[in-house]
């Protein structure tokens, strides 16, 4: 079993160029330039020459306008946490809106809504309470503290920027640049040390570098003894619900899930507005997929869809990123997968929609320092700002990891069937049912169903073709692509039974509309039979 997760990530900072003063107010490409390193050179041909921007005229319309604000700014306000105001609230929901629509509605995945409170040993299992954590310094004298990583990576864009620092420096930390994802805390205090580096606000001597876990600790109950934490991440509730999520897809492979939700994470030193914060909302993707086979279904639809690349072996070699279709990275294995480079274009298309600037979003590949021992491959998409490079969106094929550390931790079996190419033979026991007689037995509960209003009903209707032939296929694609242009959620159930059973099930849970597709519907023009469930 494999799984491959697209996470809406707390948007880390990539190590490209030094941030933009507050008083800045100069052309983009031009601040490139003043740059020294192959990859930022590469990248002014790509920045619209127009561009500039006075990143303190914008924060302070946000602000005045409302669309957010430090929360509790009447205590004086707390690092890291914002509130929505109205403006802010309405684009906020329209961007959630539009991803639900272009992801869940239109892909048909399966939505849940899980709890932010989580109990240790889920995170034990998941290597959270071990692993996830930054390495952190602080000031000698007044205790401040700081990210280690993006102090050194600060420090030596500065230095990499003032003329009067010589080549050799220079090129030491370019190379300590493009090693630091993979530092531990010996490596940073080393790099630290022989560069003299020092507190951003004081000047003053730092401490060797420390674990801090990012995680917000908490108790469920009122004796202490049960720790929980505030979920970091919203994938873990869905790995923990797979059983339940496969059974209700009738137990079949690919199906995907996805959330959306609150996340916490305890950073060191918030510092860039809302790209860094403490409390954010995520919206998450786990597809699940046979690991044998991760060909997908659609790909076909976004095999010639163009994308900026910058792939591990560019980074390495210090070439640009190169604009290539999704199609022949994946057929020159430069993306490991179909499944993998289809929700890479889809979340492209998806940020393009929402108003990214195509010419200053790209997908970086992750190193080998930089990616789960687990992960198959790992792409970001990151958009080029006033900040840097920011990451918005991580694309992963995790493998099956998290479901097989659940699975040892809970004895609970977190896997999926599939049939065998060849049948075997086996001896069995076959008990014999008296129909007639469990018939008056049961009889009460033969039909039994949920009456909800198709406004608030979860699912508005069901597409339930009438065979598994695949004649079929293009008649149930072209009623999924109209459910979806119209925003109504639907199932589609094709598993094996009798059409009657199938409308017993999707009665149970309330769809109150069905589409039968059967072969009269091969007929052109085609044509469906409607079924709305409390008229029958």
């Amino acid at each position: 079993m494999a799984d491959t997760a697209v996470n809406r990530t707390a948007g880390r900072k990539k190590p490209i160029p030094p941030r933009f003063t507050k008083k800045s107010k100069l052309k983009l490409s031009e601040y490139l330039k003043n740059m020294a390193t192959p990859e930022i050179e590469a990248e002014v041909a790509l920045a619209p020459k127009e561009a500039s921007f006075d990143r303190l005229k914008l924060e302070d319309l946000l602000k005045r306008r409302f669309f957010y604000d430090q929360s509790f700014s009447i205590y004086g306000g707390v690092t890291g946490l914002y509130d929505f105001g109205p403006m802010g609230c309405a684009l906020k929901a329209n961007m959630i809106q539009e991803w639900r629509k272009h992801f869940i509605l239109e892909e048909g995945m399966l939505e849940v809504d899980c709890t932010s409170l989580t109990p240790e040993p889920v995170l034990k299992a998941s290597g959270h309470v071990d692993r996830f954590a930054d390495w952190m310094v602080k000031d000698l004298k007044t205790g401040e503290c700081f990210r280690a990583d993006h102090l050194i990576k600060n420090a030596a864009e500065k230095i990499m920027s003032d003329k009067k620092a010589d080549e050799a420096t220079k090129h030491a930390l370019q190379d300590v640049l493009a090693r630091l994802e993979g530092f531990d805390d010996k490596d940073m205090h080393e790099v630290i040390t022989k560069f003299n580096f020092k507190s951003p606000s004081t000047g003053n001597d730092l401490t060797p570098p420390i674990a801090f876990n990012l995680m917000f600790p908490t108790q469920i109950g009122p004796t202490g003894d049960f720790k929980a934490y505030l979920r970091p991440e919203t994938a873990q509730g869905i790995f923990v619900n797979f059983k339940r999520l496969l059974e209700f897809n009738q137990g079949k492979l690919p199906f995907a899930a996805a959330q959306i939700g609150l996340g916490f994470r305890n950073e060191i030193s918030p510092r860039q507005g809302l790209i860094r914060v403490r409390e954010f909302t995520m919206c998450e993707i786990e597809h699940f997929v046979d690991p044998s086979d991760k060909s997908f279904a659609k790909f076909k639809k976004v095999h010639s869809y163009p994308m900026l690349l910058f792939s591990a072996c560019n980074q390495m070699d210090g070439q640009p990123a190169q604009t290539m279709t999704i199609g022949e990275a994946v057929e020159k294995g430069i993306v490991a997968n179909e499944t993998l480079g289809y929700y890479m274009a889809r979340t492209h298309k998806y940020l393009v929609k929402v108003g990214v600037d195509p010419r200053r979003l790209r997908f970086r590949q992750h190193l080998g320092n930089e990616m789960a021992h687990y992960a198959q491959d790992c792409w970001d998409a990151e958009i080029l700002t006033s900040y840097g490079w920011i990451e918005c969106v991580g694309n992963a094929d995790r493998s099956c990891y998290d479901l097989t550390q659940h699975s040892k931790t809970t004895n609970v079996k977190l896997v999926a069937e599939k049939k065998l190419p060849e049948p075997k033979t086996v001896n069995v026991v076959e008990a014999v049912p008296n129909m007639a007689l469990l018939g008056k037995e049961f009889k009460k509960d033969a039909k039994r169903f949920l009456a909800l209003r198709p406004l608030v009903a979860p699912i508005k209707c069901s597409v339930l073709p009438i065979s598994a032939n695949e004649r079929l296929n293009p008649i149930i694609e072209a009623v999924r692509e109209e459910l979806a242009r119209y925003d109504l959620s639907y199932r589609v159930d094709d598993s094996a039974g009798s059409i009657g059973r199938r409308y017993a099930r999707t009665d149970e849970i309330g769809i109150p509309f069905g589409v039968t597709v059967d072969f009269e519907s091969e007929k052109l023009p085609w044509t469906v039979t409607l079924r709305h469930a409390e008229s029958m």
